[in-house]
């Protein structure tokens, strides 16, 4: 299997990409819930599927738990989960506290590992290597287009801080797809910072 995609056109007149296509990862309406979790990971462990349920539902318990204590927490393999939050901007110094906070959110930071892609030689002889940081969680990640009409374009909420904008039609880092879109799953608080 792989992550499908469709290419998409940047239709906003005012983008530095207008006109130009991009790949756009799209999802059927299909969500992963935590029994569909538990099954594949009791197929891939040693673990009973019960056991599994109990400890991804006592998840959210612990990850709240932290939150609140102002920790981050770090699953390896996975990433860095933290709060996050956005404020209005106060003129006094005293004015400033928890009541100028606005919005509270998860930020993730998925883990990367260090991939070497090559070598470049140096004028003194000496060789440099030239890496990429890749995201652990997407490194057998493909891609493969779709046409079919019920896979779903996500967009994300407006006002919510992402920096997929599609002005500068940039795909390399952030995967900007030119204005067409965001990938995140749909959530009560935005995921990323």
């Amino acid at each position: 299997m792989s992550q499908k995609f469709i290419k998409s056109q940047n239709k906003n007149s005012s983008s530095q990409a207008f006109g130009k296509y991009f790949a756009q990862a799209v999802y059927d309406n299909h969500f992963v819930g935590t029994e569909e979790l538990a099954d594949f990971i009791q197929r891939q462990a040693s673990v009973k599927k019960s056991d599994i349920k109990a400890v991804l539902q006592e998840l959210g318990e612990a990850l709240k738990h932290f939150f609140e204590m102002g920790q981050k927490i770090k699953l390896n393999g996975i990433g860095i989960f933290k709060v996050g939050s956005s404020s209005i901007g106060v003129t006094k110094l005293e004015d400033c506290g928890a009541q100028t906070i606005t919005t509270r959110r998860i930020l993730f930071q998925p883990e990367t590992s260090r991939v070497v892609v090559g070598q470049e030689k140096k004028e003194d002889g000496s060789v440099k290597q030239k890496y990429v940081n890749a995201i652990s969680l997407l490194k057998d990640v493909t891609f493969e287009e779709t046409h079919d009409n019920a896979m779903n374009v996500e967009t994300e909420p407006s006002g919510s801080g992402s920096s997929n904008s599609g002005n500068s039609g940039n795909t390399s880092g952030g995967g900007n797809t030119g204005g067409a879109g965001n990938n995140n799953p749909p959530s009560n608080e935005p995921i990323g910072d």
